[in-house]
């Protein structure tokens, strides 16, 4: 039988525990460590590369969303799976965007949650209680930016703020880049780069790289197709 080695990641000691308890009852799992923050997690996966990592969305220091991000732009072998106290379709797409296999609420049962953890082993992605393919969850994510964008559409072309650079910087973002990546692609300087990026969040009212392309997604002014939800192979 082959072992899924698993991190667990929240903050709050008493449910963070309640997982570790339970998942430790699964003869086909392992926990190799734990960890309270975003930070201390990161490494964690780094270092231990557990198969799995269970994440809360919101974390002291970096966030589930910006580790999700993370991991997949160095490439790292985990497989995220986020963890909310409340589930809703947004955030869900936010974590897909991201890179994440998996979403759920924190009321999950156990043995719903081990389900999870053995179908994202395998390479499937579980969003909304679906279990998807790649292609899958491509179609899903689509059709729940369809229906955004139409409750955001107006009359003719789409106002954006953004100037032409800042187009092309998230054009690069969208498609999952690092600055420095950014950087040697159009030909600028690092620093330049974060602060096109500081801009565009600034001008959209959001928080973080994912939560830019989201917003960014909804109106229209750039595609699914663009962002290939995480540019998986």
């Amino acid at each position: 039988m082959n072992q899924i080695t698993l991190l667990i990641v929240d903050d709050h000691p008493l449910f963070r525990q309640g997982v570790v308890d339970a998942l430790s009852l699964e003869p086909d799992m392992q926990i190799i460590a734990q960890s309270a923050t975003g930070d201390e997690a990161l490494e964690l996966i780094r270092t231990k590369k557990p198969t799995i990592s269970v994440l809360d969305v919101h974390l002291p220091g970096l966030n589930g969303q910006q580790i999700t991000r993370q991991v997949f732009q160095e490439r790292l072998p985990t497989r995220i799976i986020l963890m909310t106290g409340y589930d809703d379709v947004e955030q869900s797409i936010h974590a897909a965007i991201a890179g994440a296999y998996g979403y759920c609420s924190k009321d999950i049962e156990p043995q719903n949650l081990s389900r999870i953890i053995r179908e994202v082993a395998q390479g499937n992605y579980v969003f909304a209680g679906n279990i998807f393919t790649k292609r899958e969850l491509e179609l899903w994510v689509e059709s729940k930016m369809e229906g955004s964008r139409r409750s955001y559409s107006e009359p003719g072309t789409p106002y954006h703020p953004l100037s032409e650079r800042e187009m092309e910087v998230l054009g690069c973002v969208v498609r999952g880049l690092s600055n420095k990546e950014i950087a040697s692609r159009l030909g600028i300087s690092h620093q330049t780069v974060k602060n096109h990026v500081t801009a565009v969040l600034r001008k959209f009212g959001v928080e973080d790289r994912t939560q830019a392309v989201v917003y960014a997604l909804k109106r229209g002014w750039v595609t699914l197709k663009d962002a290939d939800i995480h540019n998986m192979e």
